[in-house]
Formats: C-alpha cells, structure tokens, sequence
C-alpha cells in the first residue's frame, strides 16, 4: 500500500532546500538511493456532444466517457510506463494503455486540452528496509509549486492492514507533517490495492497544489 503526500516548504528555506533536507534525513536512516521517478497530469474539458454520443452505449467505456460537463485528468508514471491513467473526480478511473494518449487526440473534437495547466512531479527513490520512498518536486510550467512524497509498503496488498506501520515509518523523516489515512483507503477495506489507488491520489494532491493561495505555511523544523 501506498501513501502519497505535501509536505510544506521549511522555514526559510527553497522548495529545493527542503526536498535536501528530507533526503538528508532519509540517508541519515540508512535509506540508498535507487533512481528517479516521475509522475505528469493533464487536464481536459470534456464536451457534451461526447455523452450525446456515448450515451446509448452499455460498455463500461461509455460509461467513462459519459462523464460530460467534468474535468478529465490524463496522468503518467514512470513506475507504469506502458500504462495511461485517466480519471475523474470521485471516479471513475481509466486504465489503458500508453495508445489512451493517441485516441485523445482524435478525439480533439471532445476533449479540450486546459493548456499551460499540465503539472507534474519529478524527484528522487529511495529504498529503506522494505519501504520505497518518493521525494518529488512539483513543478507548473518553469515553477516549483510543492514537494511530494510517497511511501511504500512494498510487502503490504492490503491498503488497511499496515497503515499504522506506514504512518510510523513516515514520522521517522516527515515529523508532525505525516499525513493522515489517504481518503482513498476509506473505500477499499479489505480489497487488494492496486495502482489507479496510487494515481488517484496524486491527482488530489495536485488540484490542493494548483489551489493554494500563497499563504504562510508552518515550515519544518
């Protein structure tokens, strides 16, 4: 199971900075480095000629694609690189594979790319016992916006057997910044975890980025 975070900037200090400093504290319990990772997400407008089109249809696709009038998030992950993930708030969400990217663009007529909206975040794995750790920079066009940071549990299928755990480990580096249960853990009780669950909560963590006001933050200590 995975949990996948923000972490506010330190007092003081960069978003740069603080992506150091995290990684100096996962180094300094004996995590290596093992690459780099990248996660990207998309936004489009859906047309309601689209339902209009789909609506008649019983596949699961129609379905998908009869979500009119919402925004459309089109995301990639390094760690799944012949997979395509799309998804809408409060579902449903899409895997296909890396040709989803070719049929939304023919299907250019329905969905509308939100230019200049496309954000991604890009970083650092670290591997720790058997937890892999992801420290990212979240970055809107040149701009550094936030700081990522996903943890797994790689033994664990299961998303509520070994929060507790999860959540112990992500204090060791994170602080008092650790966060909470992912809302995503609600609704899967004791089914398996699977990486849609992953993806679902980067999107969120990037529409709470692209809304933050520039307000003051606590930083870490």
């Amino acid at each position: 199971c995975r949990s996948v975070s923000q972490v506010p900037v330190a007092e003081g200090k960069s978003v740069q900075q603080t992506v150091e400093l995290l990684a100096r504290r996962l180094e300094a319990l004996g995590a290596d480095k093992q690459g780099t990772f990248g996660v990207d997400c998309e936004t489009y407008h859906t047309a309601a000629a689209l339902g209009r089109a789909v609506v008649s249809q019983p596949s699961s696709l129609a379905v998908f694609f009869g979500q009119t009038g919402k925004l459309m998030y089109v995301m990639h992950n390094s760690e799944y690189p012949l997979s395509c993930f799309a998804l809408f708030e409060n579902g449903p969400c899409l895997v296909a594979d890396a040709n989803f990217d070719t049929l939304i663009f023919l299907l250019k007529g329905f969905f509308q790319n939100a230019k200049a909206n496309k954000i991604e975040s890009r970083g650092t794995r670290y591997q720790y016992c058997d937890f892999l750790v992801k420290l990212g920079t979240v970055t809107m066009g040149p701009s550094a916006r936030g700081i990522s940071v996903e943890v797994e549990y790689c033994p664990c299928v299961i998303a509520n057997d070994f929060f507790n755990l999860l959540m112990e480990f992500m204090q060791s580096f994170m602080g008092s910044h650790a966060p909470g249960i992912p809302s995503v853990f609600g609704s899967k009780h004791d089914s398996t975890y699977s990486p849609g669950d992953t993806m679902v909560q980067y999107m969120e963590l990037f529409n709470k980025i692209r809304k933050q006001q520039q307000v003051p933050v606590a930083g870490i200590r």
